[in-house]
């Protein structure tokens, strides 16, 4: 057969069907027939098709509500609508409603020549749309992508990228924070290329000192310096064929940068303490948590290296930016290290998961993961507790759980602000995470956030209401008047203790009135 794809013809026409379907086989395609519009919606919704040539009159269901009812249960193919003599703005308007084209009858040579002719780039069209159906759909139900974990729309754009690049040969710097997964993403760069069963070589540019990073990269001539007294290849030639993966380059010194670029542009590489090139077959992966453009500016990364290494670069976003994704992650770092240290848990309190949303997590995936392991660990019971999981230095700052009080008597207007404020104040001021926590959009939250300062609300504490006025402008309360008007009042009783708190001494009794020698206090 010419093509993979299938052509289906729906005509109650034998002799239409017959000979159509014949000049089709001859071109090398597939054709199968049937005889009405519900057998062809049947056919259509059980198996996939490229190109649907159906007539307009056919009984039970003709040919535009058959078309109308693939689009409404989104069926792909490409039709093309036969019609007889004066059913041509009936044909238009299939094509408004969607179909690629319409042929009339008699099917003549030329008709059929110009079919004949448009078939092959329809079957393309179909082919190409299928492959794009497929990978979306495939990247909307994805929660793991290699060893990859995340469906959120940022990680869904990093799928797609490593998915474009990894056949390629192309250089690739990923770019992120420490903790975000940037050799994850190197190692599905490999896996999915057509390197993938050759070597992948890690190494860290910033943990080894300067001569011990040339060796492991271009490796040594036996004699080369002070104990070598055997030859080493280095990293290009132990992954020729494979990846080498180079993180935290822009912390690599500037005269192995010089020879890591003329590796790059040579495809060779020597020894140290040798003479000759060694040809190497290698794809270079690189990562950095810098700011790449204040490293050229300050001079610790070559641009030239650095446009070498980001023929494309990967921008992986860190967790406090992926916030579907940090349930998922929690959930399966739980199942994972439960498994592993013969545990049974079944899940987190809800306060905790309330804490994992909003943490601000700086050391990203990586600290949620230690996070996880630690909590498990130190579990007694079937679920996960605040005590176990946060950290003790946080618990003594106060990075704890937020939780909103709202006093009886409160306004609407009043709870909202409190809840406005704690859930700002909780995201580390991350507005978007904040209005996402709240359920409404980023310029909702704006828009409150910049009326709470014009009125003076942001000024006033979270959790309790402003004093009110008096009406002559002081800002003292009734009582506070009265009790400033009157200075020879005894003092009020102290108010009782909240639970757990140590009552304040009682204060010392006024002096009496009408002593000789007894002072007035004020």
């Amino acid at each position: 057969m010419k093509q993979a794809a299938k052509i289906l013809i729906a005509d109650d026409e034998q002799a239409i069907t017959t000979g159509l379907s014949a000049i089709l086989a001859d071109e090398g395609y597939h054709v199968d027939i049937v005889g009405d519009g519900q057998k062809a919606l049947e056919r259509l919704s059980a198996d996939g098709y490229g190109i649907v040539l159906a007539d307009l009159r056919m009984p039970k269901i003709d040919g535009m509500t058959l078309l109308k009812e693939l689009k409404a249960k989104q069926l792909p193919t490409e039709f093309i609508m036969i019609t007889g003599q004066g059913s041509v703005d009936v044909a238009i308007e299939s094509m408004r409603q969607g179909a690629a084209d319409f042929i009339e009858k008699p099917l003549n040579s030329e008709r059929l020549n110009k079919l004949k002719a448009q078939i092959p780039r329809l079957i393309e069209k179909y082919a190409l749309q299928q492959k794009n159906r497929e990978l979306s759909t495939r990247l909307e139900n994805l929660t793991h992508y290699g060893e990859l974990t995340g469906q959120s729309e940022s990680m869904r754009e990093v799928y797609q990228v490593i998915d474009a690049v990894a056949p390629s040969t192309a250089s690739v710097l990923i770019l992120g924070e420490s903790g975000t997964g940037k050799e994850l993403v190197a190692r599905a760069l490999h896996s999915k290329s057509e390197r993938a069963k050759g070597p992948f070589f890690a190494l860290n540019c910033a943990a080894l000192p300067k001569e011990i990073l040339e060796n492991e990269l271009f490796g040594h001539e036996k004699g080369a310096f002070t104990g070598s007294t055997n030859e080493k290849p280095g990293a290009f030639e132990m992954s020729s064929s494979g990846t080498i993966f180079l993180d935290e380059v822009a912390e690599m010194s500037p005269d192995i940068q010089v020879k890591l670029l003329r590796a790059l542009e040579s495809r060779t590489v020597r020894r140290l303490g040798g003479k000759k090139e060694i040809p190497v077959d290698i794809r270079i992966v690189a990562a950095t948590n810098r700011d790449v453009q204040k490293a050229i500016s300050d001079g610790d990364l070559r641009e030239d290296l650095y446009y070498r290494l980001a023929v494309v670069d990967i921008y992986l976003p860190p967790l406090r930016e992926r916030a579907g994704d940090m349930q998922l992650l929690a959930e399966e770092f739980l199942t994972r290290f439960a498994s592993q240290n013969g545990k049974r848990i079944e899940g987190f309190d809800e306060d905790v998961m309330q804490w994992i949303l909003t943490y601000h997590w700086p050391g990203n995936v990586r600290e949620l993961k230690n996070a996880v392991e630690r909590a498990v660990v130190m579990a007694r019971g079937t679920r996960i507790t605040q005590s176990d999981i946060i950290p003790r230095h946080l618990r003594s700052s106060g990075e704890m759980p937020a939780a909103v009080t709202i006093p009886v008597g409160s306004s609407v207007a009043d709870a909202r602000r409190q809840l406005v404020l704690r859930t700002f104040a909780s995201t580390g001021g991350d507005i978007p995470r904040a209005a996402k926590l709240l359920g409404i959009s980023v310029g909702e939250l704006r828009a409150e956030l910049v009326a709470m300062i014009n009125d003076g609300d942001a000024s006033r504490p979270a959790g309790g209401a402003a004093a009110p006025e008096r009406a002559d402008g002081s800002g003292r309360s009734g009582a506070e008047q009265e009790e400033g008007d009157d200075e020879d009042a005894p003092p009020a009783p102290p108010k009782a203790a909240a639970k757990g708190q140590r009552s304040p001494p009682p204060p010392p009794p006024p002096p009496a009135k009408g002593k000789p020698g007894a002072k007035k206090h004020r």
